[in-house]
């Protein structure tokens, strides 16, 4: 990998990132594709409509099916999907959290339950990193201890502690194996844990600088917490980041979450809210959010945003997507996706252009007054 920091306006960064897949710049927002597949598109819309850089595939759903050692047999990740372009995938860290009812964390591992035929399996740090070697996924994370908040201060500690001791597990088996040939184009970022106890995450975060990664992630934040918790723990916890390494915040989040964690120096994000929630009828303009199953929009001639170019504004009306989203057709969810993804992408996009003339103070106010809302 190679990174470069283009400009830096006051704390938003534009950076550059480049893997064996592709040229990323940053600030960059990663579908999310937790099957292998980002829902209801395939390679062709992410590639052609979209010029997506990276997508994120989910190391836990692809390890139960079809197993990693099929996707290895197709090429990994990009032979197995057709998308050529960069992956990123998580650890499974986040099933301990999300599936807590099917797991267990001891201090060597977590225990899986499958949520799909009830059989049990066992996550350690290097059995994760051999799951994305198969994968052959551009960036791999590595195993971590992610508590729901809030958290005891106990079992912010633990977290703290099996994280830094699975980091460095994860490293040195990482350094090992690309002296035997093993993931040599492939990266490794570390996770910050530490919930929004700045002590916590102040060691964890320096702790992990000293280890060999690739790139930094903020893990355990949009977990419970409110916006305002989040935004400040992140502000916090940055003078204590690496500037020179990639900065990545899993799992975050709204448009504003975006906009304001550009702003305290985040370079990558991730999130399933653009693509759910255009399953759900809510779609992402300059605006705002609209909810295109109200009766106002059967009618309406008019895209979805009069501002996005999008393949769906292009071609589609507010009033057949509304007889589309009440008819359950299909059609409905790829266009709704495309266009909610191309907001997000849109949104980083211009975010990196205003930094590079130095005017992200500015684009955060219009971003605001476009929506109708102040500022954070």
């Amino acid at each position: 990998m190679k990174f470069k920091i283009d400009k830096i306006d006051q704390n938003a960064r534009a950076c550059t990132i480049q893997t064996s897949h592709s040229t990323i710049q940053t600030p960059i927002f990663m579908p999310v594709g937790t099957l292998g597949a980002v829902k209801s598109l395939d390679a062709n819309d992410l590639l052609d409509e979209l010029d997506a850089k990276i997508i994120l595939g989910n190391t836990y759903h692809l390890y139960l099916r079809p197993g990693s050692k099929i996707i290895k047999e197709f090429g990994g990740l990009h032979g197995f999907t057709k998308f050529n372009r960069s992956f990123l995938t998580d650890s499974g860290g986040f099933q301990a959290f999300s599936l807590r009812s099917n797991t267990k964390n001891d201090d060597l591992g977590i225990k899986f339950k499958s949520h799909i035929d009830g059989s049990m399996h066992y996550f350690t740090p290097k059995s994760v990193l051999d799951t994305q070697y198969d994968f052959n996924s551009d960036i791999m994370m590595i195993l971590d201890d992610l508590p729901a908040l809030p958290a005891s201060k106990e079992r912010i500690e633990l977290s703290i502690k099996r994280t830094l001791s699975w980091a460095k597990i994860a490293i040195d088996y990482h350094e090992q194996n690309k002296q035997n040939g093993i993931g040599i184009n492939q990266n490794i970022f570390g996770i910050i844990q530490g919930g929004t106890d700045y002590e916590a995450r102040k060691l964890c975060s320096q702790s992990l600088c000293e280890m060999n990664f690739d790139g930094l992630a903020i893990g355990g934040l949009s977990v419970g917490e409110s916006n305002n918790e989040m935004y400040d723990t992140v502000e916090a916890m940055m003078p204590f980041v690496d500037t020179n390494r990639p900065r990545y915040l899993m799992g975050v989040g709204t448009p504003e979450d975006i906009v304001e964690n550009i702003e305290r120096g985040v370079d990558m994000f991730d999130c399933v809210m653009p693509t759910r929630n255009a399953r759900n009828g809510t779609l992402f303009t300059t605006f705002g959010k609209i909810n295109i199953k109200s009766a106002k929009f059967i009618n309406d001639q008019g895209p979805i945003d009069p501002n996005c170019n999008c393949y769906t504004c292009r071609n589609f009306s507010r009033g057949y997507l509304n007889h589309l989203f009440k008819s359950r057709e299909l059609t409905f969810f790829r266009l709704a996706s495309i266009h909610n993804l191309h907001y997000y992408l849109s949104l980083v996009k211009e975010a990196r252009e205003a930094i590079l003339q130095c005017k992200f103070s500015k684009f955060k106010k219009e971003f605001y007054a476009k929506r109708g809302k102040n500022e954070i």
